[in-house]
């Protein structure tokens, strides 16, 4: 999801370099403190509905891109999401998830990604046999991303939360779903 009319035109077509965080804070530390450069893709990724849990709000890093005037510079993608007020490139509800073991997750800083607005499409440039590689070895650890300190409750709706293309809704097994 993007805020098409909030993406100034120059950077409707955008190719640039991943710089993985796997948090909103360490995103916006990096960015506060000047280690983010032109043609950077910032990648924010387990702060998804499984992730976060419970889809977290990435507005404060897309705020400092675009005070720091960096939103000509570079982009940001997330599994997370934005507020309406989102501005610049930045692009949310990256499905799956990370923590569901998402193309998201198998990024690595210094990937090159190509972001189409205008054909709606974001691109990891990595050849295929790589890409296959690594989503091996990532289910391996999906969906247990990091650990935080969350209530039980947020804990549980991790385990049974669906994707945010699907709504980001529990999934309740009943005699009509089951």
């Amino acid at each position: 999801v993007v805020k098409q009319a909030g993406v100034k035109p120059s950077m409707h077509y955008f190719k640039g370099r991943a710089r993985v965080f796997t948090s909103m804070e360490d995103a916006s530390n990096a960015v506060s403190n000047d280690q983010i450069q032109k043609g950077d893709v910032l990648v924010i990724r387990y702060e998804g509905p499984k992730g976060g849990p419970g889809m977290r709000e990435m507005h404060m890093t897309c705020s400092l891109i675009v005070g720091r005037g960096m939103d000509e510079d570079c982009a940001l993608i997330t599994d997370g999401r934005f507020s309406g007020s989102t501005r610049g490139p930045c692009i949310g509800h990256i499905s799956p998830e990370a923590a569901a073991g998402g193309e998201i997750a198998i990024v690595r800083t210094g990937d090159p990604i190509e972001i189409d607005i205008p054909n709606r499409s974001i691109r990891l440039l990595v050849d295929e046999r790589e890409i296959a590689a690594r989503k091996a070895a990532v289910k391996r650890y999906a969906p247990a991303a990091r650990e935080r300190r969350v209530p039980t409750s947020l804990r549980a709706y991790a385990l049974l939360v669906s994707s945010a293309d699907k709504g980001a809704v529990r999934l309740i097994d009943t005699p009509d779903n089951a």
